[in-house]
C-alpha cells in the first residue's frame, strides 16, 4: 500500500537530518523478537499492543545490575521508584496499577522464563530476578496484558540467556560509596543444541541512609537443550539469600527536610528489618507436533521463607490488643504451578493467516505464617499462627485473523477463579479472639479484542479494548476495620475497563517512534481504610479512571551517535468521594484527588556516544530522568516535589586474543539534586517520604575468557 504523502516526506527529511551507514543493524536492534503480546514469538513491530523490550546492552550499563529500576526506567507508563531500601521491593507500577503497594510489587504480573514471579494472589517479587543473566526483559502494558489474569496493569517479562557462541567465563566487580559492592561470575555458552547460562551474584552495603545496611546473594541457572529437531526443554533453577536487609522506613517532610540520611528512633529501637531466603526449580517443554502447532507445558515448584521485624511500637494495639498480630512477621512459604498452552496456525489465501492460542495455568502457594511480640528487636510472645491457602485456575483463548493481508482482527477472553482459605490455629477462648477461619472466592471473565492496521511496512497502527481485575492480596485481606480479627471477606476484586490506540512508525532506517493513548476505568479500587498502630485495613473505593499518553522513540542519528527519548502523561483520578478510616478519625476523600503514588509526568532522554574507531572501545552517555510530583495520600495532603535528575557514564571495553575486559563509570545525580526517590502511599505515622541518594558513583570491572 503506497505510504500517505505527509509520511513520506517527513520519513524522507529525518532520513536527510539523521543519515545513518549502519541502518541494517540499527532495523535490527530496533525490532527485537517479543513473545508476551500474543504468546508466541514476533516483531516487537509487528506486536498488537504497547510492548518495549530492553536488551543486555541497557543492563551492562545501567548500574550495579541489582534492581530493575537500572534498566526499567526508560519505558514509558512503567514508573520504578528505587526506595534504596533493600528490606522492601522497588515501587513498581504500569499505567498507576501497584503504586499504593508497600509490599513487595502488585497489580504487575512478573514472570521468568517463562515461570511466574508472582503468587496467585497477585503479589510478586522483583528483587529475586537476577539481572546478571537476563538477556532481555519485555514489558507489555495494555488491554492484552488481561490474558495473562490477575494483573491489571501490565507484564514485566524476564529471559535468561546468553549470546556467548563458545563456552565463555565472565567475572566481574563493581563498587560505589557506602560500602557498596558486587562481585559476579558467569559462564554461557549457546551451542548447536545446548544453551547453558549460570550466574552468581553478591551484593553488600552499609546504606547511605541509617539502619540501612543490606547484605545479598543470588543464583541463576538456565539449561536449554534442543531435544530433537521439533522439540526444546528448559531447565531453570535460582536461589535468593538476603540474610541482612535493615529498614530505615520513611521519614516525615520535616525530618526529611532537616536531614534525609536520619531514620526515625522507633525503627531503630525496634530493629525493623527483614530476612528472605527463596529457592525455585521449574522446566519449560515447547514441541512442535505439526508445521502449524506447537505444544508449551511448564512446570515449577519453590520456597520463601521470611522473618520480618516491624518498627510498630511495643505499646501499639497491634502488640497488645487480644486480636493484634504482634510486630513480627515468621512464615514459610511452597508455591507450585503448572501450565499447558497450545497454539496454531492456519494458513489462508492472499497470504493471510489465523492464528489459535489456547491454554491452562493453575498456581497454588500455601502460607505457614506466625506473628510474635516484637519488643526492642527482641522476638516475644505468639500472637498469631494461621496457614493461608491461594489458588488459582485459568483457562484462555486467542485468536488473531487477518482480515486482509494488512489488517489483523486480535480477540480472547480468559476465565480466572482465585480461593483464598485461611486456616486459624491461634484461639484465645472467651475472647474477641477467636476462631477466624475462613475463605473467599473470586471470579472473572475478561475478554480483550483489538485491530491492527499495517499501513505500510513502516507504519502499524493499532485499537485494544478488554476487561480486567484485580484481587486482594492475602496481606490486605488479613484484617477487618474497627479492632476486628479475622479475613476481610467483604473486600471485593477491583474490575477494570481497558481501551488503547496506538502507532509505530519508522520514519527513516535506524529510527523508530512508538505512540499509545490510553482510557482506564475502574470500579471497586481497593484502597487503605485505616492505618493504626501498625494494622493496616483495606477497603473498596468507588470508580476511578487513569488517562494518559505513551511516547517513545529510539534513533541512530549518526554512525556513533544514538538517541533514545520516552515520555509519559497520567491523569489518575478518584471519579467518586468515599470515606476513609471510621469515628473520629474519618475523613471524605473528594472526586477528583489524585491517585497517590502516580507521577503524572515522567520522561527519560538519553544521548549515547560510541565512536566506531576509539581507543579502548570508549563510549559515553548522558540521561536525564524526570519524575512528576508524587500524593503521599489519598487526601492529597502533601506530595513529594517533581525532580529531574542528570546521569552520566563512560565506558571502555579491550580485546586481548581470547580475553575481553570491559570497565564502566557512573556519575548518578550529577547536578545533586536533593529530592524524594519515593513515597509510602497511606502510611499511618506521617512517614511518607523516602530520601533519594545524593550525588554518587559507580565503577565497574568486568574480565572475559571465551574457551576456544
Amino acid at each position: 500500500m503506497k505510504q500517505p504523502f505527509a509520511f513520506s516526506t517527513l520519513s524522507l527529511a529525518l532520513a536527510a537530518a539523521f543519515p545513518s551507514t549502519a541502518a541494517a543493524q540499527a532495523v535490527t536492534e530496533l525490532d527485537p523478537v517479543v513473545v508476551t503480546a500474543e504468546r508466541t514469538r514476533q516483531s516487537s513491530f509487528d506486536a498488537p499492543a504497547a510492548i518495549t523490550a530492553i536488551g543486555r546492552d541497557v543492563i551492562d550499563s545501567g548500574g550495579m545490575q541489582v534492581n530493575l529500576s537500572e534498566a526499567l526506567n526508560r519505558v514509558p507508563g512503567i514508573s520504578v521508584l528505587n526506595r534504596q531500601n533493600y528490606a522492601q521491593d522497588l515501587q513498581l507500577s504500569i499505567r498507576g496499577f501497584g503504586s499504593r503497594s508497600t509490599f513487595g510489587i502488585r497489580g504487575v504480573r512478573l514472570i521468568v522464563d517463562g515461570i511466574p514471579a508472582t503468587m496467585p494472589d497477585g503479589q510478586g517479587q522483583a528483587s529475586a530476578i537476577a539481572l546478571g543473566s537476563a538477556q532481555r526483559i519485555e514489558v507489555l502494558r495494555g488491554p492484552l496484558a488481561q490474558l495473562y489474569g490477575n494483573a491489571a496493569g501490565g507484564v514485566v517479562q524476564v529471559f535468561s540467556g546468553t549470546d556467548a557462541t563458545v563456552p565463555t567465563v565472565s567475572a566481574g566487580l563493581a563498587f560505589g560509596p557506602w560500602e557498596q559492592n558486587r562481585e559476579s561470575i558467569k559462564f554461557g555458552h549457546n551451542g548447536e543444541r545446548d544453551s547453558v547460562v549460570i550466574d552468581a551474584m553478591r551484593y553488600a552495603t552499609s546504606g547511605w541512609r541509617e539502619h540501612a545496611a543490606a547484605e545479598r546473594t543470588q543464583f541463576n541457572a538456565k539449561w536449554q537443550r534442543n531435544v530433537d529437531a521439533d522439540s526444546t526443554i528448559s531447565l531453570v533453577a535460582n536461589s535468593f539469600d538476603q540474610p541482612l536487609s535493615q529498614d530505615p522506613a520513611g521519614l516525615t517532610r520535616a525530618d526529611w527536610e532537616a536531614n534525609p540520611r536520619q531514620t526515625a528512633a522507633i525503627v531503630k529501637s525496634q530493629d525493623a528489618s527483614k530476612v528472605v531466603n527463596q529457592q525455585q526449580i521449574g522446566a519449560v517443554y515447547e514441541r512442535r507436533l505439526t508445521e502449524a502447532t506447537t505444544l508449551n507445558t511448564r512446570l515449577y515448584a519453590g520456597t520463601r521463607n521470611l522473618y520480618n521485624k516491624l518498627s510498630v511500637p511495643p505499646t501499639a494495639p497491634a502488640q497488645t490488643a487480644v486480636t493484634g498480630s504482634g510486630g513480627t512477621v515468621d512464615f514459610v512459604r511452597t508455591f507450585m504451578g503448572l501450565g499447558v498452552q497450545l497454539a496454531h496456525e492456519i494458513k489462508l489465501d492472499a497470504g493471510r493467516v489465523l492464528r489459535l492460542t489456547g491454554g491452562l495455568e493453575h498456581d497454588r502457594s500455601e502460607e505457614d505464617r506466625q506473628g510474635y511480640i516484637n519488643n526492642a528487636g527482641v522476638q516475644g510472645a505468639l500472637k498469631r499462627d494461621e496457614l493461608n491457602t491461594v489458588r488459582s485456575t485459568d483457562v484462555y483463548a486467542q485468536a488473531a485473523y487477518d482480515l486482509l493481508a494488512s489488517l489483523t482482527a486480535t480477540a480472547g477472553v480468559r476465565r480466572s477463579e482465585v480461593k483464598f482459605a485461611s486456616d486459624d490455629r491461634f484461639i484465645v477462648p472467651n475472647t474477641a479472639n477467636g476462631d477466624d477461619s475462613g475463605g473467599v472466592d473470586y471470579r472473572a471473565n475478561n475478554p480483550v479484542i483489538g485491530l491492527t492496521w499495517r499501513a505500510s511496512s513502516d507504519l502499524h497502527l493499532y485499537v485494544n479494548g478488554g476487561r480486567g481485575f484485580e484481587t486482594p492480596t492475602f496481606t490486605e485481606l488479613s484484617y477487618r476495620s474497627g479492632g476486628l480479627s479475622g479475613m476481610n471477606t467483604d473486600l471485593k476484586a477491583s474490575r477494570s475497563r481497558h481501551a488503547e490506540i496506538g502507532a509505530k512508525w519508522k520514519p527513516a532506517p535506524g529510527h523508530r517512534i512508538d505512540m499509545a493513548l490510553f482510557d482506564i476505568d475502574t470500579r471497586d479500587e481497593i484502597v487503605t481504610d485505616t492505618n493504626l498502630g501498625g494494622r493496616t485495613t483495606f477497603k473498596n473505593a468507588g470508580r476511578t479512571s487513569r488517562r494518559g499518553a505513551e511516547f517513545m522513540y529510539t534513533g541512530q542519528l549518526a554512525d556513533s551517535l544514538r538517541a533514545t527519548l520516552s515520555l509519559t502523561a497520567l491523569r489518575a483520578r478518584f471519579d467518586e468521594p468515599f470515606v476513609s478510616g471510621s469515628g473520629a478519625s474519618a475523613v471524605t476523600i473528594p472526586a477528583g484527588n489524585r491517585l497517590p503514588g502516580t507521577p503524572e509526568r515522567s520522561a527519560f532522554a538519553e544521548l549515547a556516544w560510541a565512536p566506531q574507531q576509539a581507543w579502548g572501545g570508549f563510549n559515553a552517555a548522558l540521561e536525564a530522568v524526570h519524575t512528576g510530583k508524587l500524593f503521599v495520600n489519598d487526601a492529597n495532603a502533601d506530595a513529594a516535589p517533581a525532580a529531574t535528575v542528570l546521569n552520566l557514564r563512560a565506558g571502555f571495553a579491550q580485546k586481548m586474543g581470547d580475553w575481553s575486559f570491559t570497565q564502566l563509570l557512573r556519575l548518578e545525580n550529577a547536578a545533586d539534586k536533593r529530592y524524594a526517590g519515593s513515597v509510602i502511599v497511606n502510611d499511618g505515622n506521617g512517614r511518607f517520604f523516602e530520601p533519594a541518594l545524593p550525588r554518587n558513583w559507580m565503577a565497574s570491572f568486568t574480565a572475559k575468557y571465551e574457551f576456544r
